[in-house]
């Protein structure tokens, strides 16, 4: 049995190569294609994650009526009960088979483009789909728009591995995903787009931006075909009833813009505390929460789920101001318990919920003292959604289409921009960090750097260190030391002592002070009185970014490389030059392989890519005499006048892309040079096969 599941693995597999080796298209013409493909897988991811929602909480809270009208009737123990059970299920279910389900999803999808290239696995969409949904219908306080957005990454990614898309372009589906979820949960497809581009991509490069929006659009076609064209909220018409009205909606942006410090404070010390100082099993701490939330539904029912109902009686102005005033701090407790406990789902919807009751109580005295100059509470329900959204994502133009979306109502836009600008800039004074990018911080991710710390952190110091170095002895007197700082390179030298143990080092600065005192110290001072002791070393498996945060905090231009933890012999030093030559050639090098990759592999075979006029980047079939040859034996460069950037490997089973070779790579059949240099000379090239 496990021989023909290896065989028909292998035969699908095989399978799937020559569909896409038949499948080369142009670069734009393939993004195209494969944004449509996954526009519509995340479309039905949408409306299957809706729907299992769905029977989930019908299942956990049976009755003709609402949902919040069910749970309302519900008995006290059911209420109590429900929640504790989901949060039996959904905890080990998450930690035995995908812990990146845990939470609300949207910052493990920027932690897989910022450190993964965006490659997610493809489990990840399946196990947050139900873990979400059992969360979301057994009554956890979350909302289904963020595990709708990291299912439609998650998709995105696996299409884009399945077709062996470079990094560059992986990220772009993955954003493809993520638009076509937000656009499918709102039916709202420029805000989808919007979403991708302004938090999960932070790019709005017309290359990235043109596949999300194909993909956002088909989410939502796939959407309005299945379910109709349906309105995600039951939003009144709205009304601006005076200029003098405005001056309020900055107030209600101020009150959005604390409400959203206060969340985002209250629930990442709920997921400290439940993380780190709660002593207690992991798979089982969504139990605590369920429990949690069963007792706070005991008095407020309307925490539960993802609270849509709630948000429609606000917007309606049939919520009771003090019920409203209530349900902001409830919420922002109850959605904190649910997340930090360990329960899946997302907080869009608790921060339109936190919005709309928030506009609800503040809607309502404003229309009471000033009845002539102001509309009802449902119209500052309505702004403050976007106002919360806007707070916590710090996603003002998202928020602002999204809102604008539903109620496809020009004269709300004013007020809206005024809320959700001044909610984002108040939440921005308060805390730096976003709702999102506060998890990735916590986790030593500074999305503000990522491109650099991304890059600095693949490179290894046995890549960079240098293993002919100079150094001191212990006893070396002063003299020899000034002598050997002026002679050789650098302005930090590792003491050694007679075993060539590393005791110290002696920065210029350190001497310095001693120089004007050369000749009467000279047979005074010794290396080992004048070396600081005071020192932090690196192994060659230590990355650069830790070598140059060493670097920074002492100030030094090279620091020691010890043979491995605990050890005090060195094996070399690491120079802040050659960490700096190393970024910029791995900067170089992704651009070229990233653009190239993502030009050669959509095209047929020995295509040519101009770059500047007479010269190309080019796929050439190696010449028969080339075979069981190296690079450096052939001396390719020199003979032909081209370079060898990469090499393209092909079995029966997969390729591979040799990304800037060794020199000693020996050619075989099946493979295939990318090189560059003047069209002429790879043309003379291509004739030799």
């Amino acid at each position: 049995m496990k021989k023909i599941v290896i065989k028909s693995f292998s035969y699908l597999t095989e399978k799937k190569n020559e569909l896409i080796e038949r499948a080369k298209l142009t670069e734009h013409t393939f993004m195209i294609i494969v944004a449509i493909i996954i526009g519509v897988l995340a479309g039905f991811a949408a409306i299957g994650i809706r729907w299992l929602i769905t029977e989930i909480s019908s299942l956990s809270f049976p009755g003709d009526a609402s949902l919040l009208q069910n749970i309302i009737d519900s008995p006290w123990y059911v209420k109590l009960l429900i929640p504790l059970l989901g949060g039996l299920i959904v905890g080990p279910l998450i930690h035995y088979f995908a812990p990146e389900a845990k939470g609300h999803g949207v910052p493990e999808v920027m932690q897989s483009i910022l450190l993964k290239g965006g490659k997610i696995r493809p489990r990840v969409a399946v196990i947050k789909a139900f873990a979400s949904a059992i969360t979301i219908g057994t009554g956890g306080s979350v909302g289904r728009e963020g595990p709708i957005i990291q299912i439609g990454s998650s998709l995105g990614s696996t299409v884009g591995q399945f077709f062996r898309v470079p990094s560059k372009r992986m990220k772009t589906l993955v954003g493809c995903g993520a638009a076509a979820g937000i656009a499918a949960a709102f039916n709202a497809p420029i805000a989808g787009a919007l979403f991708a581009v302004e938090i999960i991509l932070m790019d709005w490069a017309v290359a990235s931006f043109s596949p999300i929006v194909i993909s956002s659009v088909m989410a939502t076609v796939i959407s309005h075909s299945f379910e109709g064209n349906f309105a995600a909220f039951q939003v009144p018409k709205y009304q601006l009833v005076s200029p003098n009205e405005l001056i309020f909606y900055f107030v209600l942006g101020a009150l959005a813009g604390l409400v959203s410090y206060l969340f985002i404070k209250v629930l990442y010390f709920a997921e400290d505390f439940f993380d780190d100082k709660l002593n207690f099993p992991e798979p089982f701490k969504p139990v605590i929460g369920g429990l949690g939330i069963g007792l706070t539904a005991l008095i407020f029912p309307q925490v539960m789920g993802v609270g849509y109902d709630t948000i429609n009686l606000a917007l309606h102005g049939d919520l009771l101001w003090q019920v409203a005033a209530a349900l902001i701090f409830i919420k922002i407790f109850a959605t904190s318990l649910t997340l930090g406990s360990g329960g899946s789902g997302g907080i869009f919807a608790p921060s339109l919920f936190m919005g709309a009751t928030l506009g609800a109580f503040f809607g309502y005295f404003v229309h009471l003292w000033f009845p002539d100059i102001t509309a009802t509470p449902g119209a500052y329900a309505l702004v403050a959604m976007g106002g919360l959204v806007a707070g916590t994502t710090r996603a003002p133009i998202t928020a602002i289409i999204i809102v604008f979306e539903l109620t496809n109502d020009y004269k709300i836009i004013l007020p809206l921009m005024i809320t959700c600008i001044i909610s984002t800039i108040l939440s921005t004074k308060l805390s730096r960090e976003s709702i999102y990018t506060l998890k990735l911080l916590l986790r030593n991710i500074n999305i503000k750097e990522g491109a650099e710390i991304n890059v600095m952190e693949s490179i290894f110091v046995k890549e960079v260190y240098d293993s002919n170095f100079p150094s001191l002895q212990v006893s070396d007197n002063f003299s020899k030391v000034v002598n050997k700082m002026i002679q050789e390179r650098g302005r930090n030298f590792p003491v050694l002592d007679k075993r060539g143990m590393l005791t110290g080092i002696i920065s210029i600065g350190t001497i310095k002070d001693y120089l004007f005192e050369k000749d009467s110290l000279q047979n005074i001072l010794i290396a080992n009185d004048i070396s600081t002791k005071d020192f932090e070393v690196v192994t060659p498996d230590n990355n650069c970014q830790t070598a140059l945060d060493i670097m920074r905090k002492y100030d030094l231009e090279a620091i020691p490389v010890i043979e491995k933890l605990n050890s005090k012999k060195l094996v070399g030093m690491i120079y802040l030059k050659d960490i700096q030559d190393a970024y910029q050639k791995e900067i170089e090098r992704r651009d070229i392989t990233s653009t190239l990759a993502s030009s050669i592999m959509m095209k047929g075979e020995e295509t040519s890519i101009s770059f500047m006029e007479g010269y190309a980047i080019a796929e050439v079939t190696p010449p028969d005499k080339f075979y069981g040859k190296s690079i450096r034996e052939l001396n390719i460069r020199a003979q032909y006048g081209v370079d060898v950037l990469s090499i393209k490997s092909k079995d029966k089973k997969s390729e591979k892309i040799k990304v800037i070779p060794n020199p000693d790579y020996v050619i075989q059949k099946g493979d295939a040079l990318i090189v560059a240099g003047e069209t002429r000379n790879i043309n003379l090239l291509k004739g030799m096969g």
